[in-house]
């Protein structure tokens, strides 16, 4: 069994909007925390060394992370829209399938024909619960300024078209449609189906998607594969951060 980490790290060096931010405490720190808490001097512990440990700020859509139905509208399916923790685990351990666009300019639009062009290049047909991955190259770019907007986004026309084949998670090494682009298009001509126009697409169908994927090209093959993207469960939210792994059987 071989295992791709398919993650990026949290890390306040990443150029994404809501910048994760980490403080560190040293061995000698933490044994100045026991101290207190325990009614100890730190010379008490060997060396005055104890415990080390970080405290992270991050939003949950920092780093790799899952987007719930929940981060897309208030209801999805004519339901209140679930939140990070109350979805199927079932979702997030499934076969998955790898989508190559990496040849694709940034901010290219993807749509269903696109999709079905690669499936069929790579001679697969898609079935219920796979894990579909986008593949754009866009962690390579992961501490480049401009890094927010340099990569291939799937038209909401094609998200629909993949839930319509029963696909529940999607995941991406980008994000939505680079947003930029997104806010030029609709100050041009302002109108529905512009601004977020994937991400709405769970209104009305069920999904969630993993952004900031990375290391897609390490897979061997675009399918005959698992993948593993358990979201953490945080309680009521509209994202999980994830360490999603490929899992590659000899």
């Amino acid at each position: 069994m071989k295992l791709i980490d398919l993650s990026v790290p949290i890390s306040p060096s990443i150029r994404e909007p809501i910048a994760a931010k980490i403080e560190y405490s040293s061995h000698r720190d933490g044994a100045l925390q026991a101290s207190v808490f325990l009614g100890l001097k730190p010379d008490d512990f060997p060396e005055g060394q104890a415990w080390a440990t970080e405290t992270v700020t991050l939003n949950t859509h920092s780093g790799t992370h899952i987007d719930a139905p929940w981060h897309y509208w208030p209801t999805s399916e004519g339901k209140p829209a679930r939140t990070i923790d109350e979805l199927p685990l079932e979702w997030f351990y499934s076969d998955g399938v790898l989508l190559d666009f990496s040849s694709k300019p940034p901010g290219y639009e993807l749509t269903s024909e696109d999709l079905a062009a690669e499936l069929d290049c790579i001679g697969y047909k898609l079935k219920p619960l796979d894990i579909v991955l986008i593949r754009s190259d866009a962690d390579k770019r992961l501490y480049d300024e401009q890094y927010a907007f340099l990569h291939v986004g799937v038209s909401a026309e094609a998200t629909r078209w993949l839930l319509d084949q029963g696909i529940k998670v999607v995941g991406t090494d980008g994000w939505d449609i680079p947003l930029n682009l997104q806010a030029e298009a609709y100050k041009q001509q302002p109108r529905d189906g512009v601004l977020w126009a994937a991400h709405y697409v769970g209104k009305n169908q069920e999904y969630c998607q993993i952004e900031k994927l990375a290391n897609l090209e390490l897979l061997p093959k675009p399918f005959g594969f698992k993948v593993c993207c358990f979201p953490v469960k945080v309680e009521r939210a509209s994202a999980g951060w994830a360490r999603p792994v490929a899992i590659i059987e000899d």
